[in-house]
Formats: structure tokens, sequence, C-alpha cells
């Protein structure tokens, strides 16, 4: 049998596509090592220690169908579509070596005529009249006795709509974890205008190929038909969850304030693992215990709209002589959350 072994993904689905990677990883043998090619649809693909409420715009995202996917390495945001090319190189220790793996990639472009380098930031980059734009940004995980290295290349992406999800309002969040840096970035169908993902997988295959000497047939990945890939199907409900995508996040403080016309609020919420643990309402109304009342309704509750409105909707009808307040409160106070 071949210790190489080459993947790609059918799916779109980029929880499919994490799962299948983590799976792969977890389950490989250890004289083995494994190429996967994939890529998602309209995706927000966040860091393993990142805030999605502090990196994107939530609310727009539900509202236009963008998926969230938490991955398991670090580093900043990015939005996929179908213009991306997703690889993934896994192997066992000491072959394991991201160097080999981004000089495989850039082997694979020179091969389509296009000269990009790597530059100290784990990105790849080409530089034209106008300075250097970024194509490409990887990560890397590392257990003690494999690895691997997984990136995107931007082929013919919609670049427009990375401000429509990716740079958030400026909200009031002092959040741990990692913050994106943003980059200027490039499609390569500007260097090659007729470039398209099956023409670069076949490129990055033979330059995998050709570096370790080797010739084998690559295996397709579907959602029908994943190979029996242990444990695959939990992994694949723990990658779709709420729980993993928002709830894996760092703990954080979120303080907002406004003024109305019967006074102010100032809230505090402090968040861990995508639950509201306490909830602090400051306020000059007459009567505050209206909102004494909801903040010690809100604690416990998920850090989302589907539980915040319902929570102080019911309770402007438990309050009817509040109702104005609590209603005007609600209204301002979900737009805040997502």
């Amino acid at each position: 049998m071949s210790k190489t072994r080459i993947l790609i993904s059918d799916s779109t689905n980029p929880w499919f596509n994490l799962a299948v990677e983590d799976t792969i990883f977890r389950s490989m043998p250890s004289d083995q090592r494994v190429l996967f090619l994939w890529r998602n649809a309209d995706t927000v693909v966040i860091g393993r220690a990142q805030n999605p409420w502090r990196e994107c715009k939530t609310d727009r995202m539900e509202q236009d169908g963008v998926k969230l996917a938490r991955r398991q390495t670090g580093g900043g945001a990015v939005f996929h579509d179908l213009g991306n090319t997703n690889f993934t190189f896994m192997a066992a220790k000491p072959e394991y070596d991201k160097e080999i793996s981004t000089n495989i990639v850039l082997a694979a472009l020179a091969k389509l005529g296009i000269n990009g380098v790597a530059n100290g930031r784990n990105d790849l980059v080409i530089e034209d009249e106008a300075g250097i734009k970024k194509f490409s940004g990887s990560a890397y995980r590392e257990t003690l006795d494999r690895g691997f290295h997984h990136g995107t290349l931007l082929l013919s992406a919609d670049l427009n709509r990375l401000a429509d999800y990716l740079n958030p309002d400026e909200k009031k969040l002092q959040a741990k974890g990692i913050t994106s840096v943003k980059s200027r970035v490039i499609n390569l169908n500007t260097v090659k205008s007729d470039i398209n993902h099956q023409q670069v997988c076949e490129a990055i295959i033979e330059a995998y190929l050709e570096h370790y000497d080797e010739s084998v047939t690559a295996e397709w990945i579907t959602p029908e038909n994943f190979h029996g890939l242990p444990t695959f199907s939990d992994k694949f409900a723990v990658q779709q969850s709420w729980d993993w995508n928002f709830g894996q996040t760092p703990p954080f403080t979120h303080r907002m304030d406004e003024r109305f016309t019967w006074g102010g609020v100032d809230v505090y919420l402090d968040v861990e693992k995508g639950t509201i643990l306490e909830a602090k309402i400051f306020s000059d109304m007459l009567d505050p215990y209206p909102m004494e009342l909801l903040a010690q309704k809100l604690s416990n509750l998920s850090y989302n709209r589907t539980s915040i409105e319902p929570c102080i909707a019911a309770l402007a009808l438990e309050m009817p002589q509040y109702s104005e307040q609590l209603t005007a409160f609600r209204q301002w106070f979900v737009t805040q959350i997502d």
C-alpha cells in the first residue's frame, strides 16, 4: 500500500470538509502522508481562539445564508466562496515540514505561470506595480507525532463580500483571543484569467507526486462516501454545532450604552462559552426595577438574539406598565448582540 494518499472533497459544506480534515488527521497511520483538496461555499471560517461576534457581522451572515465555521487551527478570520481552493498537507513527524508543503504549492502555481513567493507571515504573495498582494494564507496544527498545514488560495473570490461579513461594526467588546490582521489581497485570475479550482487541484497533485516521486490515484470524498472514516459522524455533528462554532469563544465582556426618552442604560455582559454568565444594567430611569429584573433573567442565556429577544418580550408582557420601555430596550439591544 502506498504511503501517499490524495483526497479531493466533492462537498462545499465547510462543516463536512473541516470534519473530514480533522478525522483524517487524528486517524491516519503514522507512516502515511495525506494531501486533502477542498473548497467551501459561502462561509466565514474563524480561527480556534477567535470571537465570531468581534470578527463577523453575524446578523448579515444569517440573513444571507453564510455559514460560520470554527477550524482547529489558529490565525484569523477568512471568507470562503467557490472562488477559493483550500489545501491540507498532513504527515507524521519527523517528515512533517511546512516549508516543503509551501514549496509544493508554489511549484504547482509555477506550472500555471504564476510566480508567487512566501513571506514571513505564513502568507503567499505576488508583487505587481501596486506593491505586494496576498493571495494565500495558512495555519498549522501539530501534535506530538504529526502535523498539518492548511491554507486557502484566492482564485476568483468575490473580494467585495469580505467587507460584508468580515469587517464588524465597532463594538465595545473586551475580547480575549485572536483578532484578525487585515491584509491587501488579490485574486490569481488577475494573473491567469482562466484559472479554476480543477486546474489548481491538478497542478498541486502533480507537484506533490513529483516531490515524493510517487504515483497514486486521487480518491473522492463525498457526504455519501467518506471511506468509512472512524468517528466521522460524531465529528461532523460537533463541527456544525452552535456549541463549537459559537460556544467555544474565549471569555469576553460586552459593554453597550444608549439613551432613550425615559432614561439611559449602561449594559455589561460577561460571556463565557457563548453563555451570559452575568448581566448588569445600570439606568437613571425613574424606576430601575424592570432593568434590574431583566439583568437577572439574562443571566445563563445564550449570547444570541434567538434567546434574548423572547426573554425581553416575555418580561414586557409580565410587566405591562413597563412595556413601552422594555420594548424600546429590546429593539435596540438585539441589534447590539448580532
